[in-house]
């Protein structure tokens, strides 16, 4: 029955005549709908969700150098189908994913050419409950024509008036720390208006919006890899979006700023997730739902915890003693890694390396070691260098961190979008899956659809990330700001490796207020709440040797205990920039956190099953008879300027129904049952 009204549908677009065609496709329950037309020759799109419009006509298409279709283009033809697919991920939000969704392919045709002219440009929808995903299919034109060069894509949205932004402005290119940008790593601004374009270079995805009171909408893109470059949005003066391809000078002005594809070939997929609240942003899977794996796994690989020295105590720790300590000190924690970072190959050396690797293995842990990306692209001087980028050197070092039992690569200083960029990341994780090498990106690109695509990506950088926090009081004045934005934005389409959750009072070697360092403004169960906030299957903690004895103990035993892998994620409340509460998953333990970056205290209501549970609160709560067991938190000493909090542990045993708690600004709490 659905074949009939599906060969229906395209034979009356075919009969109409030459004025605007429309078809639409909705998603299963009918409320998400993607309307496509082709009025004055221009194909576009509109969204709407439950009748309200979230994005107006907004335009498709794209140039290539094989013909231009933007323009003088006819709706000719549109199919339908239902899409279901159950798949398992294990190392982002939800382990197993139910996808269903209707999927449309719209068929263009050029203009002038009667209905029996040959297609010349597929779009491709898919809609679920909350999310779109679409793209472009460039037939082969003729019968020798096997590839095309694609120059830009028409791709845009226009938000409706009202619209506000929550954006995070593109680097300019060769600029920054050894001309390694751009690299994702700048503040995103909040609630703001429109037709702006970030500090003249547009902005990374993905990006959110606030439909006024009517809702949310986030856009992203997935599927990029070794087959197009990645995108950025460029904002408009009428306040509309289109899709930027990456600037000239990028890598050092190597590689095009065009796409080149096969033909028949498709572009990767553009995406947008849309809610009346913030719940489907949240909770959305569209990056990894229409994208599919590109190898086999080499082994079975798992998430981790582990420490490193550098963010604490910068390149001096680079030595094999402070390793060793390190090593000693994961252990401890029940740990399994520690992350040896830059200047191990001149600082330590590799022969040392390996009489560390094999300590290590004594100890129940294993080694992660940092490397350049560099061969001929910006100037970061840090070694190891002049080994990721070419494939003979790069396997080669990968089979001698195999024979030495190395766990995972940490890649840095990337500083491109362009596709010659994208195939480098995909050949870093092809080659290491080889070798059993798990992978962590830093200074680098946005994870699109990697976790699915590649079975040995465990996460990447991409944010203004912990290290800053090391670097800037202004970050650390501003940490919980930009904390309550990653779970609707950054962290929402992948993994995220932040390095965070430190004890430490002061980011220096001695966690002493007298001496030089950026003071922490936050709470220690700001630090626990983030450790399950930040989704990341591999972490290594901001944390120090000293925290073991000057850290409170509950916190510490915490951080031993929760974990990096999740099987599911819900939504409580919160708004980006100010407050968010959720709740993770692992096996049949969940883990419920808030944090506020609002001046004003926040009291949130939860619904709780019966039993007992464990609380981790910078506020007591109030009207409570329960017995409670908790120890001070840390203080340093009286003259010191860094934040204090009443953190405490509490163990209770819960009826069932309403649980009232309280987060002050730059605190939280976490629950654990």
């Amino acid at each position: 029955m659905m074949k009939k009204i599906v060969l229906y549908f395209s034979a009356l677009l075919l009969s109409l005549p030459l004025a605007a065609r429309e078809a639409r496709v909705a998603g299963p329950d009918g409320r998400l709908v993607v309307t496509v037309s082709d009025e004055g020759g221009k194909p576009a799109y509109s969204v709407t969700y439950d009748g309200v419009t979230f994005l107006e006509p907004s335009p498709l298409g794209l140039k290539a150098d094989i013909g231009d279709f933007t323009e003088g283009l006819l709706l000719s033809g549109f199919t339908q189908n239902a899409v279901a697919d159950d798949y398992s991920v294990p190392t982002i939000k939800f382990s197993t994913v139910h996808y269903r969704a209707n999927r449309g392919v719209f068929r263009f045709v050029k203009a002038g050419g009667g209905t029996e002219e040959k297609v010349v440009l597929e779009l491709e929808v898919q809609v679920s409950a909350n999310d779109i995903a679409f793209r472009y299919k460039v037939p082969a034109p003729d019968g020798w024509t096997k590839v095309c060069r694609v120059l830009e894509e028409a791709t845009g949205y226009v938000f409706p008036e009202g619209t506000t932004s929550f954006l995070c402005p593109q680097m300019p290119p060769m600029a920054g720390f050894a001309r390694t940008t751009p690299s994702y790593e700048t503040a995103y601004t909040a609630d703001d208006s429109l037709g702006r374009n970030g500090d003249g270079y547009g902005y990374v995805f993905p990006g959110l919006f606030r439909r006024g009171d009517k809702g949310w909408i986030l856009l992203s893109e997935t599927g990029v890899h070794g087959n197009y470059c990645g995108g950025r949005l460029i904002g408009l003066a009428d306040g509309s979006y289109r899709l930027g391809f990456p600037m000239e000078e990028e890598f050092n002005g190597n590689g095009t700023v065009t796409a080149g594809i096969p033909v028949p070939g498709y572009t990767p997929w553009r995406t947008i997730t849309v809610g009346t609240d913030l719940k489907p942003i949240a909770e959305t899977t569209v990056a990894w739902d229409v994208v599919e794996p590109q190898y086999a796994p080499s082994k079975a690989y798992s998430g981790s915890k582990g420490s490193w020295s550098w963010i604490i105590k910068m390149d001096d720790s680079i030595n094999f003693d402070t390793q060793k300590e390190y090593v000693d000190f994961s252990a401890a924690m029940g740990w399994q890694t520690v992350l040896v970072d830059n200047w191990w190959d001149t600082r330590i050396g590799r022969e040392k390396i390996e009489e560390l690797a094999a300590y290590a293995r004594t100890q129940g842990v294993q080694l992660c070691l940092w490397y350049n990306s560099n061969g001929y692209w910006n100037d970061a001087p840090q070694g190891p260098r002049d080994i990721m980028d070419r494939s003979i050197t790069r396997r080669r070092e990968m089979q001698w961190m195999q024979s030495i039992g190395i766990r995972g690569v940490k890649v840095d200083f990337f500083g491109s979008d362009k596709q010659q960029t994208m195939q480098l990341y995909e050949d870093i994780l092809a080659d290491a899956n080889d070798f059993g090498l798990v992978v962590v990106f830093h200074g680098c690109t946005l994870p699109r659809g990697w976790e699915r695509m590649y079975p040995n990506f465990a996460s990447a950088e991409a944010v203004l990330a912990s290290e800053n926090l090391h670097f800037s009081q202004e970050r650390d004045d501003t940490e919980a700001f930009h904390a309550c934005l990653h779970p609707f934005i950054r962290n929402t389409v992948a993994s995220m490796d932040f390095g965070g959750s430190t004890l430490n009072k002061v980011y220096n070697a001695t966690n002493d207020p007298a001496l030089p360092g950026t003071v922490r403004r936050t709470s220690d169960v700001f630090a626990l709440a983030t450790a399950v906030l930040f989704q990341s299957p591999v972490q290594h903690f901001a944390m120090a040797p000293n925290n073991l004895t000057d850290a409170p103990q509950w916190a510490v035993d915490f951080m031993k205990d929760v974990p990096t892998q999740w099987d599911e994620i819900r939504f409580i409340d919160g708004y980006p920039g100010r407050y968010v509460v959720l709740a993770r998953r692992s096996g049949d333990k969940w883990y419920t956190l808030g944090i506020n970056a609002s001046a004003e205290t926040r009291t949130v209501t939860l619904d709780l099953p019966a039993g007992d549970y464990t609380l981790y609160s910078d506020m007591p709560l109030s009207g409570d008879k329960a017995q409670r067991r908790s120890r001070p938190a840390f203080q340093t000493g009286p003259d010191s300027t860094v934040a204090s909090f009443p953190s405490h542990q509490e163990s209770r045993t819960h009826p069932g129904g309403t649980l009232t708690v309280q987060m002050p600004c730059n605190g939280g709490f976490v629950i654990v049952q």
